[in-house]
């Protein structure tokens, strides 16, 4: 799918509210077949798809709405290539991956290994967050080995507290441990269904060798948490106890 641009997030209007939905049961005021729209943010190209890509191919097959906001374009992260050249690299993979998974991508524009926590920046990623209304919001874990990934949940953290904590807030992981870490999961997706769709999606990134990367961290991930919540493969979650609760695909 192509790229949002700001003008198009503007454009899309109304408010939905967010429903408690655990893994395996609904509750809440709506409708379990209303439309939704889901952001999935991440520092860099690959990572919603890493951390959420089975749990964004279950939202988009039941007809809810999914942007991955991805804070930089992956500038430094093609050996050999200028930081233009990555950055068109990368961008089209997020493009190839998005377009897997029946998602929308969406770029802030901040520069990979230099992002920024300010106020200017804060109120830049906001007002991206709140022109796409979503009712649900992903985001990574603050407690991570990578400063892009932390500052993107900072961001993302900080939009939600601008929004009125409107939103259900989530937060996702991207490894067991080397980047992501003290990450305690409240909630589960049973991904066992969408595992081939995340697996295309993280493969689509060809620059990053995802076949080792994704058989290293994300297969034995996906069997843990899967074990964890009584299902083959799983992705994990972190709610936001003071976001409302959100409706996490069903069943």
């Amino acid at each position: 799918m192509n790229p949002l641009t700001r003008r198009q997030l503007l454009a899309r209007s109304g408010i939905a509210t967010a429903a408690a939905f655990p893994i395996a049961a609904a509750a809440g005021e709506n409708r379990a077949d209303a439309a939704m729209r889901i952001l999935v943010a991440g520092g860099h190209p690959g990572d919603p798809e890493a951390g959420c890509g089975g749990t964004i191919a279950r939202y988009t097959s039941q007809g809810h709405d999914v942007t991955c906001l991805y804070l930089t374009r992956g500038e430094a992260g093609v050996q050999g290539k200028s930081a233009r050249e990555a950055a068109a690299v990368r961008s089209a993979e997020a493009q190839s991956a998005c377009k897997i998974l029946k998602a929308h991508p969406l770029f802030a524009d901040q520069i990979d290994g230099a992002t920024e926590v300010t106020a200017t920046r804060y109120a830049d990623f906001a007002r991206l967050i709140t022109a796409a209304n979503p009712d649900v919001v992903f985001t990574q874990w603050p407690v991570d080995g990578h400063p892009d990934h932390r500052v993107c949940s900072l961001l993302t953290y900080d939009a939600w507290l601008k929004s009125g904590r409107k939103f259900a807030l989530y937060y996702y992981e991207v490894d067991l441990g080397s980047d992501t870490q003290c990450f305690r999961p409240t909630h589960y997706v049973d991904v066992e269904a969408t595992e081939p769709l995340k697996r295309e999606a993280c493969m689509a990134h060809m620059s990053q060798d995802p076949a080792g990367f994704y058989t290293r961290d994300h297969v034995p991930m996906l069997r843990f948490r899967g074990m964890e919540c009584g299902c083959k493969a799983a992705e994990a979650f972190i709610h936001h106890d003071q976001s409302p609760p959100g409706r996490l695909p069903e069943h």
